[in-house]
């Protein structure tokens, strides 16, 4: 039996995320939330959301959702294309799961990360040339220079996809998660992603080369290979997550860091190791907020609260990384000093954990030493709470990073 609760609206304009985090962890572990208008359950804890995350009553199936076979939820719901996202390994569960994902292990391999390796050295020092050149005289967005093209430039290697689309591909994702993007404008752009990934995988297929694209065309473990749809959706999502998250996780580190000198000084000294910045960042400022979502196919009790046949399920990462019964009463600080392990899940956990999460360290590894080797007197240029942050509901992102790279 539910218990009364208070709806947490999530907003769109992510003005107050420390607030609305607060506001969830009170409803601990489960939160009704208002999503645009919609109504759905999210998993504020760690213990629970490890849990569900293993649950099999929830899946990943749009047709599951009540709200989707009402029809009270349509394609004019501004965030569909987050679930509605068509066959990839992102949107099926079970046996058809484990089959999509096994191609793309098959192509995301630790070998093929240190491979490319020295590319993402060489692509971070570059932009670190352009950093210093564009900031010689005054402030630089971190942002915009470095920490959004690093990510890009290492999928588009990856993909094979030429640089001089790089700035389209940004351009169409930036405008895909806004909540200040018209629906039929966001419906229109989606459509367009989906040809140029269909062209790429057309490419690819009569002319092959060293690269994830081909090897997920030309995967062949775990039975029939993935059709040209199912490679679209694999890729379109795994851009949209692969580089938002890294962005996110380069910038949330930089900004933890400055705004605790202390313990900058600490890693630059050699004390505490740019692995551990990373991890307690991914715990405190997680990239993505809330993720969308899953349905239950039956009644699920969490506690004294039932999730009920068809609702949606959201999983709220910040709010999981800050649980105190997890990380203690401190949770809510930055402390890289913590004397346990950081432990945390904010690449999920269970079958569909994030199948990029290593490329991502991986990059934050390279860009975070090389940054500070750089410019070990970087500094913001404005002060920490002018900081804006981007109207996206799902992914914790900034519209700009203004720094001073001499103090």
């Amino acid at each position: 039996m539910n218990c009364p609760h208070t709806t947490v609206v999530i907003d769109p304009m992510v003005q107050d995320l420390d607030g609305e985090t607060e506001q969830l962890r009170a409803s601990a572990p489960l939160a009704r939330i208002e999503l645009l208008g919609v109504p759905a359950w999210t998993v504020t804890r760690h213990a629970e959301a490890r849990r569900l995350l293993l649950d099999t009553r929830l899946v990943k199936d749009l047709g599951a959702w009540g709200l989707w076979q009402s029809g009270e939820v349509t394609h004019a719901w501004p965030l569909i294309g987050m679930i509605d996202a068509g066959r990839s390994m992102f949107t099926v569960d079970g046996e058809e799961h484990r089959r999509l994902r096994a191609k793309t292990s098959q192509a995301l391999t630790p070998r093929r990360l240190e491979a490319i390796r020295p590319a993402i050295e060489q692509f971070t020092e570059g932009l670190l040339d352009e950093l210093a050149e564009q900031g010689k005289d005054g402030a630089v967005d971190l942002k915009s220079v470095f920490a959004q093209p690093l990510p890009m430039r290492v999928v588009g290697l990856l993909m094979g996809v030429d640089e001089a689309l790089h700035p389209m591909l940004t351009r169409q994702y930036k405008a895909f998660f806004s909540m200040l993007t018209p629906q039929e404008e966001r419906l229109a752009l989606l459509a367009e992603l989906d040809v140029f990934y269909a062209e790429l995988v057309r490419e690819k297929t009569a002319h092959p080369t060293d690269d994830l694209t081909s090897a997920l065309i030309l995967a062949d473990e775990g039975g029939e290979p993935l059709t040209e749809e199912e490679v679209v959706g694999n890729l379109k999502a795994m851009v949209a997550a692969g580089h938002e998250t890294t962005i996110g996780l380069i910038l949330n580190a930089v900004r933890a860091l400055l705004a605790h000198p202390a313990q900058l000084r600490k890693v630059l000294d050699g004390e505490i190791s740019w692995e551990t910045v990373i991890e307690e960042t991914l715990r405190w400022d997680t990239p993505t907020t809330h993720l969308l979502m899953r349905f239950a196919t039956e009644d699920i009790e969490v506690g004294d609260q039932v999730i009920a046949k068809g609702e949606g399920v959201v999983i709220s990462y910040r709010a999981i990384g800050r649980d105190t019964t997890q990380h203690g009463d401190d949770a809510d600080a930055f402390d890289i000093t913590r004397p346990t392990p950081i432990r945390h899940m904010t690449f999920g956990h269970g079958p569909h954990i994030c199948p990029g999460a290593a490329l991502s360290r991986v990059e934050a590894g390279i860009a975070l030493p090389a940054l500070f080797g750089r410019f070990p007197g970087l500094r913001l240029a404005i002060a920490d709470e002018e900081i804006r942050k981007l109207p996206v509901m799902t992914q914790n992102d900034m519209e700009a990073f203004p720094v001073l790279l001499h103090g």
